[in-house]
C-alpha cells in the first residue's frame, strides 16, 4: 500500500487544511519530506532561486510555476500580450489582423496600457489624442485594490512623481514602478453599480498547454453606485471592486458580501440581452484567456513539478465586450461569506483532483491529462495537444463571429471534450 502524501503550507486557510485532512494526508514542516507544498508566491521565490533554492523530487509538486510573474505581474502581463500580437503580425496570422485605424480586431483585449516611469513620453503622446480620458495607475506587483488611483490630468501625472520622491521621470532606480491603463469609462452596470468577474483557470503545463475553466466563478460589485463624473474619480466604492475596498463601505453586505454567480450574471444577461449574444460574450472571455496564456507559455518556466490556480480579473463594457484587467498568481482564499466558503473549498477540492490524481503520492512525470470524470467543477478549456489539427483559420472565423456562439465545435478525443476552436 502506498503512503500517504505528506503536505505543507504557509497559507493557514480552512480550506486548504479541511481539504488536505479530508483526504488524510499527513502534516509536515517544511524541513521535513513533503510531497505536496501548498505555498505563497514568496516561497516559491527561494524554492526556485539560484542561491536558496533546491532541487525537488520526483514526488514533490508545488502550486506556482517559478516565474509566474510573466502572467501576474500587471506590466509583465502586458509586455507578454504585446510581444505575443507582434509575433503573429509578422506570421502573417489572420488573428493580427488591424482595422483602418491600426487597431486589432481579435486581439484588442487588454485596455491600452503604459509603464512608468519608463513609458512616461509615450504616455503623454497618447494622453493628448484624448485630452478628456481617465485613466487608472496601479502599482505592478501590489494586489487587492492597493495604491490605485484615477487620473484625468497630466498634472496629476507630475504630482505623483513629486509625491514618490524622484525629482523626474528619469531616475528610476528608486522609483516603484507602475501601470497606467486607459479606464473603461463605460462599464456595464446592473443596478447602476460597476462589477467584475473573478474567474479561475487551471493550468497544469504550458508546453503543451494544457488549461481548465472553474464553472463557479463570480461577479463582484462596487457598493456605490457608478458616474464617470469626474468629481468621483477619488471615490473608490465606485470605481474599484476589490473586496478589501468594498467591504470598508457603509453600504456592503455581509450576507451576500456584494457577489453574484457567473451563473446568475449569465441568466440575467440571457433575459436582458438575448442568448446569442450572451453565448458569444462567454466564448469571448474563454478566447482571450487562452490568448493570454498563449502569449506567456513561451517565456514561462514548464517546470514538471508544477502547476498553479489563476484568479481571473474581466471587466464587461457596455457594448457586451470583454476586457482582461489583470491576472492574479494567489487569488484570496479567504471566505467573506458562507456560500464564498463552499465555493473556495469546492475550488480547492476539484484543483486537487486533478493536481494529484488518486489522491495519492505524486509523480511528476504524469502526463497531466486525467480523466473527464475527475474535473469536478473544472472543464477543459484548451488542450494544445489535442487541438494541433486545427489552424488559425478555424480560430479566427470563430472570432469573427461566424461560428462564435456555437461551443458546439468540438471534438472528442478518448474521453475527454476539446474545445478545438482556440487553437
Amino acid at each position: 500500500m502506498a503512503g500517504k502524501v505528506k503536505w505543507v503550507t504557509d497559507i493557514e486557510k480552512s480550506v486548504l487544511i479541511n481539504n488536505f485532512e479530508k483526504r488524510g494526508w499527513v502534516q509536515v514542516t517544511e524541513n521535513e519530506d513533503w510531497n505536496f507544498y501548498w505555498m505563497s508566491v514568496q516561497t516559491i521565490r527561494n524554492v526556485f532561486s539560484v542561491e536558496t533554492g533546491y532541487r525537488l523530487s520526483d514526488d514533490q509538486i508545488v502550486n506556482h510555476f517559478p516565474n509566474h510573474y510573466e502572467l501576474t505581474r500587471k506590466d509583465l502581463m502586458v509586455k507578454n500580450i504585446k510581444r505575443y500580437r507582434k509575433e503573429l503580425e509578422k506570421e502573417g496570422s489572420p488573428l493580427a489582423e488591424k482595422d483602418e485605424n491600426g487597431k486589432y480586431l481579435y486581439l484588442d483585449f487588454v485596455p491600452v496600457t503604459y509603464m512608468l516611469p519608463a513609458d512616461y513620453n509615450l504616455f503623454v503622446e497618447e494622453f493628448r489624442k484624448s485630452p478628456s480620458s481617465t485613466w487608472i495607475m496601479k502599482p505592478c506587483g501590489k494586489a487587492q485594490g492597493k495604491g490605485i488611483f484615477l487620473i484625468n490630468k497630466l498634472s496629476q501625472i507630475k504630482k505623483w512623481s513629486r509625491d514618490s520622491k524622484t525629482s523626474s521621470f528619469v531616475s528610476q532606480s528608486n522609483k516603484e514602478a507602475y501601470v497606467i491603463s486607459l479606464y473603461i469609462n463605460n462599464p456595464l452596470l446592473i443596478g447602476g453599480r460597476k462589477f467584475d468577474l473573478r474567474l479561475y483557470v487551471l493550468v497544469s503545463t504550458y508546453r503543451p498547454l494544457r488549461c481548465y475553466m472553474y464553472k463557479l466563478g463570480f461577479c463582484r460589485f462596487c457598493t456605490v453606485k457608478y458616474t464617470p463624473s469626474t468629481s468621483e474619480l477619488d471615490n473608490m466604492f465606485v470605481h474599484l471592486t476589490n473586496v478589501a475596498i468594498q467591504k470598508h463601505g457603509e453600504d456592503y453586505n455581509h450576507i451576500h458580501g456584494g457577489k453574484w454567480t457567473v451563473n446568475n450574471l449569465r441568466l440575467y444577461l440571457e433575459s436582458t440581452r438575448g442568448k446569442e449574444v450572451t453565448s458569444k460574450l462567454f466564448d469571448e472571455i474563454h478566447w482571450i484567456i487562452v490568448q493570454s496564456l498563449k502569449a506567456v507559455a513561451p517565456v514561462m518556466n514548464n517546470d514538471k513539478h508544477c502547476f498553479e490556480c489563476y484568479g481571473y480579473d474581466i471587466i464587461i463594457d457596455d457594448k457586451l465586450k470583454p476586457w482582461l484587467i489583470e491576472v492574479n498568481a494567489s487569488p484570496s482564499l479567504t471566505s467573506s461569506t458562507a456560500n464564498d466558503r463552499i465555493l473556495k473549498y469546492n475550488l480547492i477540492n476539484d484543483t486537487l483532483n486533478i493536481a494529484v490524481p488518486n489522491g495519492e503520492i505524486p509523480d511528476c512525470k504524469w502526463n497531466k491529462s486525467p480523466p473527464k470524470e475527475v474535473l469536478g467543477n473544472y472543464e477543459i478549456l484548451y488542450d494544445e495537444e489535442l487541438a494541433q489539427g486545427d489552424g488559425a483559420d478555424r480560430e479566427l472565423r470563430s472570432r469573427s463571429g461566424q461560428s462564435l456562439g456555437s461551443r458546439g465545435i468540438r471534438s472528442r478525443d478518448s474521453g475527454r471534450t476539446v474545445l478545438t476552436t482556440w487553437k
